[in-house]
């Protein structure tokens, strides 16, 4: 993993962006965490990212659903991954449906999900 990578990280918990941000901060990456979608600038560079990861279950709107747009509408180059608690093949479907890069399971707990994180970051910088 490189320094100075970035990830958006759109999840309506807090605690969740915290402790991912803790988890990928000491490893130099930069993690810009958002938990109200709908505060989201609709111009967002979102290319400048190098990672968006985002929450599947929020109040405001569904994660595939804002992959969708970021994905189809915006064409974003940026791999978008999934976040959820919910059960994996559910999350593979979401994914699939919305047309991007893959998932993320909450379910593990956090240390797993940081690991994860920089697994998808590792694809990423060698694209």
């Amino acid at each position: 993993m490189t320094a100075n990578q970035r990830i958006l990280l759109i999840d309506d918990s807090l605690l969740v962006v915290e402790a991912v941000r803790d988890g990928l901060e000491e490893d130099g990456v930069v993690v810009e965490g958002v938990t109200d979608v709908t505060a989201l600038d609709p111009e967002e560079q979102v290319d400048r990212f190098d990672l968006i990861l985002i929450d599947v279950q929020m109040p405001a709107m569904f994660g595939d659903d804002v992959a969708m747009v970021l994905r189809q509408r915006r064409n974003a180059p940026t791999p978008i991954v999934l976040l959820s608690s919910l059960p994996e093949e559910q999350l593979a479907e979401r994914a699939r449906d919305a047309g991007i890069d893959g998932y993320i399971s909450k379910r593990r707990g956090v240390d797993s999900v940081i690991a994860e994180v920089r697994a998808w970051l590792e694809r990423a910088k060698r694209r």
